[in-house]
């Protein structure tokens, strides 16, 4: 079992302190068909927390409940970064073809920092359960840690855990109009060109959390780190850049100061 990283702390407190603050830039690499060199290729997303941990919207946990699918119990933890995607999306192509290779930034400007986060991107949620997702989430339990529950509990799951339902809980947090844009017409494609699927059109909204057709789309990436890097301009003349490796597949982590 992986060790918690020693940034992890300090990481936390600062995205607690810039609740603004919660955008990443994460670069993937593409390789354009006509050419041999990757190149990168960056965009804005949401941090949805560190895996599994999830602060569950109350109308997100009603319609889980209302809908019989429940709350996993509160005993894993981890510092792997969780965003939602939509299966379509080019970085999820990126990302398979490049064997998950993915860098996350956050810049804080409330406590002035910036933390860089390389390592290996991969994607969950595909309810045939074929041996990508078998791979993929295999990777991720590797990351996982088990909470000390002996004092805390599991809080108010139901059953046991299971990565189906902490899929539904990801989807459940989003707003119905969020949950509708997973019936988008194919992201990136001309809008001269109509969708075969007459169902797939924008302004939907999604109540039902098994939508079928909103699920096929949905997808939940996990990315576990295997370098960060953390920068502090808050004192102009004497910038603060500190690097943290892992070490053995995170069971330790190798700590060292930088020239900024």
């Amino acid at each position: 079992m992986p060790k918690p990283a020693p940034y992890l702390p300090l990481l936390t407190t600062h995205l607690t302190s810039s609740p603004t603050s919660t955008s990443i830039t994460l670069t993937t690499l593409s390789t354009p068909p006509l050419s041999k060199t990757p190149l990168p290729r960056s965009r804005t997303v949401e941090f949805r927390g560190f895996f599994p941990t999830l602060n569950l919207h109350s109308s997100a946990i009603q319609s889980l409940k209302d809908q019989h699918i429940g709350l996993n119990p509160d005993i894993y933890e981890s510092e792997m970064i969780a965003l939602t995607t939509d299966k379509r999306m080019e970085k999820v192509q990126e990302l398979e073809s490049s064997g998950g290779v993915v860098e996350a930034v956050f810049w804080l400007r409330e406590v002035g920092n910036q933390w860089r986060v390389r390592g290996k991107g991969v994607i969950i949620g595909d309810d045939i359960q074929g041996e990508k997702e078998r791979e993929a989430r295999g990777f991720v339990e590797r990351g996982l840690r088990r909470k000390d529950t002996t004092t805390t509990g599991d809080g108010d799951g139901d059953g046991e855990w299971n990565w189906d339902r902490q899929v539904d809980m990801y989807f459940a947090n989003h707003s119905p109009g969020m949950r509708g844009s997973f019936k988008n017409p194919p992201p990136g494609t001309p809008r001269s060109q109509q969708p075969e699927n007459p169902e797939l059109k924008l302004g939907q909204k999604v109540e039902d959390l098994k939508d079928k057709v909103a699920r096929e789309n949905f997808r939940v990436v996990v990315i576990r780190p295997e370098e960060v890097e953390r920068l502090d301009i808050n004192d102009p003349s004497n910038p603060i850049r500190t690097r943290w490796t892992a070490v053995r597949d995170g069971e330790e982590w190798e700590e060292v100061d930088l020239w900024p």
